[in-house]
């Protein structure tokens, strides 16, 4: 009986594999529809969680910011957790999605609306 030797070549096929895997994924992409750009800004006017008033993280006051997100989260009948965790999760979510884009003077002022939603829920 004659034995079957199985050679096992060293070569170099990254290239190639990496070519192929680009251009089926360039065809998958064009066969779908494509998302939306803004995302984070369509779940932020949309959230399932609370009906945010229009510019409330453009206000200039952190209370004020923590006032309209704590009314926002106590009147919405959608919330699925507490409205204090609600609220926080909705601003911090902002802040995340605005990443480096989000000039400093206006992250301060997030930040600050942070502490005041605490204050605001008793919660410090």
């Amino acid at each position: 009986m004659a034995q079957v030797r199985k050679t096992t070549h060293s070569r170099k096929t990254g290239a190639r594999n990496t070519a192929r895997r680009k251009a089926s994924t360039t065809r998958k992409r064009s066969s779908r529809r494509a998302a939306p750009k803004r995302w984070s800004q369509r779940v932020t006017k949309e959230s399932n969680a609370l009906d945010l008033k229009h510019g409330v993280f453009k206000l200039k006051d952190p209370r004020k910011i923590a006032g309209s997100l704590k009314r926002s989260a106590e009147h919405s009948s959608r919330r699925k957790t507490g409205a204090y965790r609600s609220a926080l999760s909705m601003l911090t979510f902002y802040i995340n999605r605005a990443g480096k884009t989000l000039p400093k003077t206006q992250r301060t002022r997030l930040e600050r609306a942070k502490v005041e939603l605490k204050r605001a829920f008793g919660k410090e």
